[in-house]
């Protein structure tokens, strides 16, 4: 025999929220799932808001609460559960049938009784083809026993945002994400890494992943045994790359194109030995000349070339860009450290690997191939530094156009962030599943539940609230938004299996 476990009671509300009086001894909480049965069907609901409810009168309870203070009186009739109670504001979700499940068109009946939510009623959850794990389904703080996934290659390249505030868990989801990915074979990833934490140079990692040997592909100016050296040769540096990316005015521009367009793969070389030239303001080499010296660390003498650091050279590393393009397009996991470089350099790097892919899987849809490779994802940090509003308005960068075009050649973006409301909406509508963590700012939460795929315009208070490794995962490719708990990295490695296979259930529509 099944004993229902019932939490309350249907006492009013309209279509944008149902209200139901909590039964007495029970404990609900923001964001707990719950649902309410109509013979073989039943209604999924969120708790989004909870408050006291009362029989008595304001002027009474104020005086009562006065007395009991003051241990005046002793008011029974006050503590009577029959005429104190909690009030608890439910959204419906979704409304569940043996063989499909959609966006509720009517209400529950009155008066229905309201239950925790179980494992089987979440059942129609099941792992797709090409599959993308997230975590495990979150009721409230209780973890349900099942594994939240989507369809990988239309998530990836329809873009993902990651937004939280500091601590909450961004880098341990972004961990778990791509330890899960190196699984499967159907898209490739590219990670800027600015903190050097994801490869595993001194704790485990994406290294430590049983694929890793085959799958994972480590850059740094400081590599580890048997890991790559991140140096870029000068003469594969093309101008567009330094587009949206570097400060440079119009005069600026027309210099580098000019030495671009007569000098090709020597441009910069030229550009720094130059004394002076008959066409280009000679202030304007200077400037030039200073700004490739921050930045490529390239100085001369007069008559050769001086490097500052093992970034750049004009006699090695001529095959990166191409390497990295290739491990790409061939489904691998491409992290490139880049924490001991500047800001702008970083940004440049990730920019020049970013633009080669793109251009790649651009050619390879104008030739018919674009669905021969697998998809490719690019995962990049602090994500306003090159999808900001006021760095857009000054230029578009490689970041940019694959926010905007990426999606027609398979290309996608993960863009992880504390601020999303220094993103352009139209970037934020372009992100078609957003993982929300915890988020204290409420115009954050504003940018987030404005540009979300479904309608969470009641999860504010539930998103402030999140705890660490706690997240509402919402996406154009889910019927609902999920509230997820996020694994620990470090746990993934006490699994025999990363998550556990199911069966779908035939005659089940998943429209």
């Amino acid at each position: 025999m099944i004993t229902l476990d019932i939490v309350g009671k249907i006492v009013s509300g309209d279509f944008s929220g149902v209200i139901i009086r909590q039964k007495t001894g029970v404990d609900l909480e923001l964001g707990e799932l719950l649902v309410t049965r109509e013979d073989n069907d039943y209604f999924i609901m969120q708790i989004y808001d909870i408050s006291y409810g009362s029989q008595i009168p304001e002027r009474i309870r104020s005086l009562a609460a006065g007395l009991k203070l003051e241990e005046q009186s002793n008011l029974s009739f006050i503590d009577d559960e029959i005429s104190n109670f909690i009030l608890v504001s439910l959204k419906p979700t979704l409304f569940v049938t043996p063989n499909r499940y959609h966006l509720p068109k009517r209400l529950p009946k009155f008066f229905s009784t309201i239950e925790r939510i179980t494992e089987a009623d979440i059942k129609f959850l099941e792992k797709p083809n090409q599959p993308l794990y997230f975590g495990k389904i979150r009721s409230g703080s209780r973890v349900l026993d099942i594994d939240v996934f989507l369809k990988g290659d239309d998530v990836i390249t329809h873009h993902v945002l990651i937004s939280a505030s500091t601590g909450k868990g961004k880098s341990n989801l972004v961990k778990v994400l791509t330890y899960n990915l190196l699984n499967e074979s159907y898209a490739g990833l590219l990670i800027i890494d600015p903190h050097d934490e994801y490869y595993g140079r001194t704790k485990k990692g994406l290294k430590n992943h049983p694929n890793a040997n085959n799958k994972v592909i480590y850059y740094s100016t400081s590599p580890t045994p048997g890991s790559n050296t991140l140096v870029l040769d000068i003469k594969t540096i093309k101008p567009w790359h330094l587009n949206g990316i570097v400060s440079l005015t119009e005069a600026q521009l027309e210099c580098i194109y000019l030495f671009y367009n007569r000098d090709r793969e020597k441009w910069i070389e030229n550009i720094v030995l130059a004394e002076n030239d008959d066409v280009v303001n000679t202030q304007t080499l200077a400037v030039l000349k200073r700004k490739f010296n921050n930045i490529f660390g390239i100085s001369s003498d007069g008559n050769a070339l001086h490097f500052r650091s093992g970034l750049f050279s004009n006699n090695s590393g001529i095959t990166t860009i191409q390497n990295v393009i290739d491990y790409l397009q061939n489904g691998k996991t491409v992290i490139v450290d880049t924490s001991k470089l500047g800001g702008e350099v970083e940004l440049l790097i990730g920019g020049i690997f970013a633009e080669g892919i793109f251009s790649k899987y651009k050619d390879l849809s104008s030739k018919g191939a674009l669905y021969d490779k697998p998809c490719v994802s690019i995962i990049i940090e602090e994500a306003p530094r090159v999808l900001g509003k006021d760095v857009l308005d000054k230029g578009a960068n490689i970041f940019g156009t694959i926010a905007r075009e990426g999606r027609k050649f398979r290309v996608g973006l993960v863009a992880i962030t504390q601020l999303p409301s220094l993103i352009p909406k139209e970037i934020l509508a372009n992100m078609n599943t957003k993982i929300i963590m915890g988020t204290e700012m409420s115009n954050e939460r504003s940018a987030l539940i404005e540009s979300s795929s479904q309608d969470i315009s009641e999860e504010s208070r539930n998103i402030a609230s999140l705890d660490i490794g706690e997240a509402l995962l919402t996406s154009t490719f889910s019927k609902l938004a999920i509230p997820l708990k996020i694994p620990l990295f470090e746990d993934l490695f006490n699994q025999k299996v990363p998550y556990k296979e199911k069966t779908i259930p035939r005659g089940v529509d998943f429209d």
